[in-house]
């Protein structure tokens, strides 16, 4: 009997598992700091992120918008005791030290709430999501911060080798995020989900443990203070650092 080619296998894998993170955990950077979310923050948040003004906001969301602030309450409350996802709250950094720092101070600055979700620690992959910016956080270097505190969280102390980000194919401002980010994209999902009565065809994408030194050093590049000019504005582009 003639020998058997072997079947390919995947490359052996340590044994090690991840961290799942924790809502105690608190992520400083420059601009930002992401704590877990309470109910705390529904108050200083809701006027930016509720009204017709700010109703598109909550379009590819799988809830809101909320026309009732004590609904809103409601709602982060529920996620204070999320185990999956993992609310925060993200706060911007303001002038006053650590030490004079409230919680009522926190809760004064949130701009924004991010999780992280579809955590499993054996596998080591973890999810970025729900994520709800202000027109505060919107399109600046806080937000940018934000995901890389997020990214580096994952990576480097939890141990996560796999990070995804996902979102409505029709959400194209958020596939130009994971794209300037530097997320790959994996691929499509159709009629993945039905999200308040209308069909979701979901865009996969992901940044792994191998290509996050080089997305690390980009996204430091950019946030440094240096590729700022005196009135804030960009000296480069975070895809020209990856060039």
């Amino acid at each position: 009997m003639a020998n058997r080619t072997p079947n390919p296998l995947g490359e052996i894998v340590n044994g090690n598992t991840a961290q799942r993170p924790s809502r105690d955990t608190k992520l400083i950077g420059r601009y930002v700091t992401l704590v877990g979310l309470s109910a705390a923050h529904a108050d200083p948040l809701y006027p930016h992120i509720s009204g017709p003004e700010n109703a598109h906001l909550w379009d590819y969301m799988f809830e809101g918008p909320y026309d009732d602030i004590a609904e809103y309450r409601s709602s982060l409350k529920a996620k204070e005791t999320s185990q999956d996802p993992i609310f925060y709250a993200i706060l911007l950094n303001g002038k006053a030290t650590k030490a004079e720092n409230t919680e009522n101070d926190e809760s004064g600055r949130v701009v924004g709430i991010a999780s992280y979700l579809r955590i499993d620690p054996g596998h080591r992959s973890i999810e970025v999501g729900h994520l709800m910016y202000s027109s505060q956080l919107q399109r600046t270097p806080a937000a940018t911060e934000a995901m890389y505190l997020m990214l580096r969280h994952a990576f480097e102390d939890l141990g996560y080798r796999r990070y995804e980000w996902k979102c409505n194919s029709l959400n194209a401002p958020s596939s130009r995020a994971a794209l300037r980010l530097g997320f790959t994209c994996e691929g499509l999902f159709r009629k993945h989900l039905i999200a308040k009565g209308r069909n979701r065809d979901t865009t996969w994408y992901s940044i792994v443990d191998d290509e996050w030194p080089g997305v690390k050093k980009a996204l430091e590049a950019w946030l440094d203070p240096a590729n700022f000019d005196g009135e804030g504005r960009q000296r480069k582009k975070l895809e020209q650092f990856r060039r």
